[in-house]
């Protein structure tokens, strides 16, 4: 498997727009927004460096950032690492012995392919691999 950087890190938010105003404070710019339907969520992306805060905020009560922030708070919800192939993670990271969430790659923001790896088996961390970017 060949991780090449951090792609970005998700913070779980109850308002993108009023969390937004810290990181524009920091002369940071959000490069956009979109809604992803099939993960219940608003999510805009800002740009530092190499990587990106992902600012995630919920579209419905069930979704998983919601439940997230009624448990935890708002905060960090996940780390994402590059891949070059999400597939490929998966199988390799299950033959170790890792917990996954999604056994296939699904879509994501600006139609990525990601999949998630269970906390039970990173110490606490919801990783996300991630093609693209």
């Amino acid at each position: 498997m060949n991780t090449s950087k951090i792609d970005h890190i998700g913070i779980a938010v109850k308002n993108i727009d009023e969390a937004a105003k810290l990181y524009t404070d920091l002369g940071l710019k959000i490069e956009g927004s979109e809604v992803v339907e099939s993960q219940k969520v608003k999510v805009a992306f800002i740009p530092v460096g190499q990587s990106r805060i992902e600012l995630l905020e919920s579209t419905a009560p069930d979704g998983n950032v919601a439940q997230f922030i009624e448990k935890k708070g708002e905060g960090i919800h996940h780390i994402a690492v590059k891949v070059d192939d999400v597939a490929k993670a998966l199988e390799e990271l299950a033959a170790k012995g890792y917990a996954l969430i999604d056994k296939v790659p699904r879509e994501g923001a600006g139609g990525h392919r990601i999949a998630f790896v269970h906390p039970k088996s990173t110490r606490g961390v919801l990783l996300e691999l991630c093609e693209g970017h």
